[in-house]
């Protein structure tokens, strides 16, 4: 983390925002008493965060990211299968997010605005563009985004899955998950079958792709 004043400042609310997020929704109010729990003058809250509230979507996103990372580097990635190590990716990230689950919900209930669906698209990209980085994709032709666009559609159904989930351990969503990592390989075989039509019809796959998996 920055030692500058204002990623300090953003951490500490950070730190208390779930829980007021799980109360009273992503909203203004939740974000004024986090500040005030935080024990932070409304300049610091200025300072940390700009737009109020609409700055913690990127913190909030940001810290899963980062426990998720943490914990795919415990791991013994190479030993896996390939969908195996998609699947970990995403399980981990569900996981670090466990304890903070009606935050997350409430995330994506504000992100839900059309208003914000720039946003949404953003932050979704970036959990995929670092997964398939962790998992040492280095693909630079049409695959690097359709593998993007086919993994953030995973991310967004499994975490609604998730989120009325209330089976022991969340074992649901892991079947939920599988089935849709099969897809993803399902999609991926059927893929390479086309490679000897071209890079039209690798376009074409693309489309479809973000049209079946995409949000």
């Amino acid at each position: 983390m920055s030692d500058a004043p204002s990623a300090r400042f953003r951490a500490r609310i950070l730190e208390v925002f779930p829980s007021r997020a799980a109360e009273k929704g992503w909203t203004g109010a939740a974000f004024r008493a986090a500040v005030a729990e935080a024990g932070l003058s409304e300049g610091e809250a200025i300072l940390a965060c700009p737009r109020g509230v609409f700055d913690l979507f990127d913190a909030f996103a940001e810290r899963a990211d980062q426990a998720m990372l943490a914990g795919l580097a415990d791991l013994d990635l190479a030993a896996m299968r390939y969908r195996d190590r998609v699947r970990a990716a995403v399980q981990v990230r569900l996981e670090a997010q466990a304890p903070y689950k009606a935050a997350a919900r409430a995330m994506t209930r504000a992100l839900s605005n059309p208003l914000r669906g720039p946003e949404a698209a953003r932050l979704l990209w970036r959990t995929s563009d670092r997964i398939w980085k962790a998992l040492g994709d280095t693909s630079t032709d049409g695959n690097f985004y359709s593998k993007r666009a086919i993994l953030s559609g995973v991310l967004a159904s499994t975490y609604a899955f998730w989120f009325s989930d209330e089976s022991e351990g969340h074992e649901a969503t892991w079947g939920f998950l599988n089935d849709r990592i099969g897809n993803v390989m399902q999609f991926e075989k059927f893929k390479a079958n086309l490679k000897p039509l071209g890079e039209a019809a690798q376009t074409a796959v693309g489309v479809a792709a973000r049209l079946r998996y995409g949000r």
